[in-house]
């Protein structure tokens, strides 16, 4: 198993430069955004999210630009881990009654689940 990304949040766009580019010295990506649909289905937030990539050759973290409300950071905040076998890894899940959502994005499905104290996990395969 592999850690691919983590994700968390930030109040805005400046805070996020000044702490993962200016003092971490990552690397900033365009900024993205997370169509209404696909946020409400994966985070249970109505809302669309600007979402920027700040990474090097070792670290990659996920920022997700919100109004800080005491709410959505618990909502959108997540790791992301690589599997060697999805299929295997998803069975497992099922015997230990673990909460798996698979979320249709284009051609491809996403793969969230939640531990039993409700951390969510996005799921990738090797």
């Amino acid at each position: 198993m592999n850690l691919k990304h983590v994700a968390l949040v930030s109040s805005s766009e400046e805070r996020a430069d000044t702490f993962y580019a200016v003092l971490l010295g990552l690397t900033k990506s365009e900024p993205k955004t997370l169509p209404r649909e696909l946020s409400k289905a994966i985070f249970n937030v109505d809302q669309k999210l600007v979402m920027i990539n700040y990474r090097d050759d070792r670290v990659h973290f996920e920022i997700f630009i919100a109004p800080s409300d005491g709410e959505n950071s618990t909502k959108i905040e997540h790791t992301c881990l690589e599997v060697d076998d999805l299929d295997v890894f998803l069975e497992k899940c099922h015997r230990l009654n673990i909460d798996v959502r698979r979320i249709p994005k284009g051609d491809k499905t996403l793969t969230f689940i939640r531990d039993f104290d409700g951390n969510l996990f996005e799921i990738k395969a090797g």
